[in-house]
């Protein structure tokens, strides 16, 4: 994935609107919503034909690239301020300087997401609405979530709904309820873990959220706890996903325990993340396979 990003940066220069706006969408993060929409979508069907329609096509483009335009450009808007004492905005990340494309492009994106809806079954088009509404006000007012300790990590469920827009746009109902529950228990861990390096900043900023209330190590501990659980409630849908969420706690507790830079693991998050994704994918791809 980071050489990706490389490639991109070569092809559109951060100098450009297009080459800030690929950076906006953090390119390293764009299979955390495009991945559960995969996922939701290989579980929802009986072969894998349904796999590509229209619909199901058109979902999966939009939220890999231009669902996060809006969800990285809402939060970079509002954060604006906060972000000039943000190292991770020197190098991987870019800072919103008030450029008018810009934000015309991230209310674009957000237009696109509702356009869809008319083609939605009820229960996608709940998913969806849930999902546009919590990337809005997960970092804008008047809920802003991204400074409400635990209120932070509980609201990032949004990177779930992707997940369940596909399930229920294929399936026609909504996915089994401890598969979304161990999903979103797996993404309150994962936001706060990646909260970890803007401790500093956010207490610079005066910013309040679970890791600078918590505080580095036990920041740490809440992560392998949520996890933890994640994994339990993913072992009762099948031992196989229980097992490989097993492995996050086990990654955090590595962290913790060694010289490791949580700087520098926050980073390998993307790698473990496409693996798990993959294998979870390919578990359910299996189906047809055995089915025949």
């Amino acid at each position: 994935m980071a050489s990706v990003t490389a490639r991109l940066g070569a092809l559109a220069p951060p100098d450009t609107t297009v080459g800030y706006l690929l950076r906006l969408s953090r390119p390293r993060f764009w299979l955390y919503l495009a991945g559960p929409a995969a996922v939701g979508a290989v579980f929802a069907t009986r072969e894998t034909a349904e796999l590509f329609t229209p619909l199901t096509v058109g979902l999966a483009c939009y939220f890999l690239v231009p669902a996060n335009v809006f969800l990285y450009g809402v939060n970079d808007v509002f954060d604006a301020d906060i972000d000039e004492e943000n190292p991770k905005k020197d190098g991987k990340e870019v800072r919103y300087q008030g450029d008018r494309a810009v934000l015309a492009a991230v209310l674009v994106s957000g237009v696109l997401g509702v356009a869809v809806l008319p083609l939605l079954p009820t229960e996608a088009v709940v998913a969806m609405v849930a999902f546009l509404a919590l990337s809005v006000q997960y970092s804008a007012p008047p809920f802003r979530f991204k400074t409400t300790p635990f209120l932070d990590s509980l609201s990032n469920g949004l990177y779930v709904l992707p997940g369940v827009v596909a399930y229920a746009t294929v399936a026609g109902r909504f996915p089994p309820a401890l598969a979304v529950a161990g999903a979103w228990l797996w993404t309150m861990a994962m936001h706060t873990f990646s909260a970890i390096p803007d401790i500093e900043p956010d207490r610079a900023a005066g910013i309040e959220t679970t890791a600078t209330v918590l505080g580095e190590r036990r920041t740490y501990a809440y992560c392998c706890l949520v996890w933890a659980l994640s994994a339990a409630v993913f072992a009762l849908v099948h031992p196989f996903w229980g097992g490989l969420i097993a492995v996050y706690p086990l990654f955090t507790a590595a962290v913790a325990l060694t010289a490791v830079s949580v700087d520098r693991a926050y980073w390998w998050f993307p790698v473990l993340n496409t693996v798990v994704g993959a294998l979870l994918t390919m578990g359910g791809l299996w189906r047809y396979v055995y089915a025949t």
